[in-house]
């Protein structure tokens, strides 16, 4: 049994923000917490969000897409559900038994980033760049 604090990242389509949070947590705080990711409406991994990670050094590549609910029904147990979407998204995510703390956080949604490839991938790069920045903060204050 792991002494790590389990942390789940929650989102809409578990395709970028979530997954883009778990990789940084496990990454770089990864000693002491064990991140896993899960959408309401699990979508497909967004090539831009794989691509902008990878210019950070972190291949989330093979990451697989997951259902919030399915974990819900394993009966998976977390200290803290963070909710990384829009917060009328956030509220459709279930209470999971035994959490200790419920955090929302609210990132832009780079499935709805318009313009040229570049253009999108600027924005995806400074999404990317709030999340990376959040975790540390929070992941440094412990959860706080």
């Amino acid at each position: 049994m792991s002494d790590k604090t389990k942390v789940l990242f929650g989102c809409t389509h578990n395709s970028a923000r979530s997954q883009m949070a778990e990789a940084y947590l496990n990454d770089l705080f990864g000693d002491r917490f064990e991140a896993e990711s899960a959408g309401i409406e699990p979508g497909e991994l967004n090539p831009l969000v794989v691509k902008a990670m990878k210019e950070d050094g972190v291949d989330i590549s093979k990451n697989t897409v997951n259902d919030v609910f399915e974990y819900y029904k394993e009966g998976r147990l977390y200290s803290y559900v963070v909710t990384v979407c829009e917060r009328d998204a956030a509220e459709k995510c279930p209470l999971f038994p035994g959490v200790t703390q419920r955090v929302q956080w609210s990132f832009s949604d780079p499935s709805k980033f318009t313009g040229t490839e570049e253009e999108k991938m600027e924005k995806v790069r400074q999404v990317r760049d709030e999340i990376k920045g959040k975790v540390k903060q929070w992941a440094g204050g412990e959860g706080e």
